[in-house]
């Protein structure tokens, strides 16, 4: 468990990011517990948040490994077995496609039913929603010393999406309506991964044989820079070392290769960075385009912002703006790093108290 920050937070809409959902008139009159859920294929954040003229507090909040649970709410007895207040309603953000008030993650084995949920924690107030969707409320939350511009771009207001590469990669978009922003959930990061060159065409073929279809997530993850990792070893014909062997056999393999990376330690593991980056720059301009994200994209998640000092940007800039007829467009769209990790857990917890107050 990390070390308990206290803070608080307005429930009013005067953030830079203004958010149409966020304008409820009851938050001043409204009072309540929360329980905020980031639900993702490795790891899960719970927090409690009090909510209380009009601000949303911090109660407490613990991080647990997703895998060790069978079922959310042995997790929630886990979390909530202490003495504690009363939960009035529940919000989590969910790494998976969320169906009526169900999903099944993408990367881990549970079910979740907000229905079931509610029924077996005595809440009456249950929502699930896509865990990026959750990221893209938390954005609101966030002060401008939380994010830091990768590329420059112009102030034109218009619609935004947000990418956080992790354990696998997620995307949603925010629909800009004049004067706030909508956000609304995508499984972009499923789409087929497109080659632009001959070392795409191989590393696809690699992937495809070993997984069938090949989506932008197994490129553009913490996964997919260990798949580019071996594939590249094998076609360069390179030998992995057996300092690195050790090295990756005792850790997490793509914190271990982009580390090497950014000590120019390996060959290898400085091109996996950079196709990583590629990859990364190239699937963020493609679905700013699809959706005119003049606004600005946000790169989220769990690995850009630990390797952001690594990053080429200069890379990352030509390869952004690599789509013809359409750079003039991509030019102007602004790049920022959301630096806060707990950006979907405040955003699901700003989601549960206005469903609370509706």
């Amino acid at each position: 468990m990390k070390k308990q920050e206290s803070f608080s937070l307005p429930l009013t809409n005067e953030s830079q990011i203004p958010l149409a959902f966020l304008g409820n008139k009851n938050a001043e009159n409204t009072s309540g517990v929360i329980l905020a859920g980031d639900i993702g294929a490795t790891k899960t954040n719970l927090a409690l948040f009090e909510i209380n003229k009009g601000q949303l507090s911090l109660v407490k909040e613990k991080t647990f490994h997703t895998r060790d649970y069978n079922a959310f709410t042995d997790m929630v007895r886990s979390f909530h077995r202490n003495k504690l207040p009363v939960i009035n309603g529940i919000c989590l953000g969910v790494a998976g496609p969320v169906t009526r008030g169900k999903v099944k993650g993408t990367n881990f084995p549970w079910e979740i039913d907000s229905e079931e949920i509610s029924i077996e924690l005595r809440v009456h107030s249950v929502t699930l929603i896509n865990d990026m969707e959750a990221n893209a409320y938390g954005l609101m939350a966030l002060p401008n010393s939380d994010f830091e511009i990768l590329k420059e771009g112009s102030d034109i207001p218009g619609n935004a999406v947000i990418i956080s590469p992790g354990t696998g990669l997620g995307e949603a978009g925010l629909y800009w309506d004049g004067a706030q922003y909508h956000p609304y959930a995508t499984e972009g990061g499923h789409c087929d991964f497109s080659p632009r060159n001959e070392l795409d065409w191989e590393l696809w073929k690699s992937l495809h044989q070993k997984y069938g279809h090949v989506s932008w997530e197994r490129v553009v993850s913490g996964p997919g820079i260990y798949g580019i990792y071996q594939f590249l070893r094998g076609y360069r014909g390179n030998a992995e070392p057996k300092w690195l062997t050790d090295k990756i056999q005792q850790g997490d393999a793509a914190a271990v290769i982009t580390a090497v990376a950014h000590e120019k330690s390996d060959p290898i593991c400085i091109e996996t960075l950079d196709l990583f980056v590629r990859y990364l720059a190239i699937e963020a301009a493609q679905f700013a385009l699809k959706t005119k994200a003049t606004g600005g994209v946000y790169l989220g998640g769990g690995i850009v912002p630990k390797i952001l000092r690594m990053i080429n940007r200069e890379l990352f800039t030509e390869n952004f703006i690599a789509a013809g007829r359409m750079n003039p467009l991509l030019q102007l769209m602004p790049v920022r790093v959301v630096l806060n990790d707990k950006t979907p857990l405040l955003g699901a917890a700003y989601y549960g108290a206005m469903a609370l107050m509706n």
